[in-house]
Formats: structure tokens, C-alpha cells, sequence
């Protein structure tokens, strides 16, 4: 999945906006962030316009962590 944030800023005050495209959508969250920095060039009080994705289907936890215990890889040397 898609997710695009952005933060609006309005009167001094900052609040943060997000909203999730499907997986298959990449268009539709592209679409959004170009539309989002047209109106950033615009004068509009928007800012950090980003965008994440995550894969649903990831047969690990994503990010990095220590191995577990068990876990005896080892890279051989020739």
C-alpha cells in the first residue's frame, strides 16, 4: 500500500495529513502529491510532501533488528 503525507499550516498552526492508496494505486498517490506541491507552488501553506509505501505481503518485519538466538549464519572466507 501507498500512503501520502503532507502538513498544512495555517494562521501559524501546523497539522499533519496522511491518506492511503492501495497497492495498486501508485498512480492515484503520485497524482495526489503533484497536486499537493502545484498548490505548495501556489502559495498555499503546504509542506513535506511524502510519500511511503509498505508491502502488505512481506514475509518479514520490516526495519532492522537484532537476529534471533537461533540464528547461525555464517559468511565463509576463501
Amino acid at each position: 500500500m501507498y500512503m501520502v503525507y503532507w502538513t498544512v499550516v495555517e494562521n501559524g498552526e501546523a497539522s499533519a495529513r496522511g491518506q492511503e492508496f492501495a497497492s495498486s494505486d501508485m498512480t492515484g498517490a503520485m497524482r495526489l502529491m503533484e497536486n499537493l506541491r502545484a498548490r505548495q507552488r501556489a502559495g498555499e501553506g503546504i509542506c513535506f510532501v511524502a510519500m511511503s509505501s509498505e508491502n502488505p505481503d512481506s514475509v518479514g518485519h520490516p526495519g532492522v533488528a537484532d537476529p534471533d538466538p537461533d540464528y547461525n549464519w555464517k559468511k565463509r572466507r576463501r
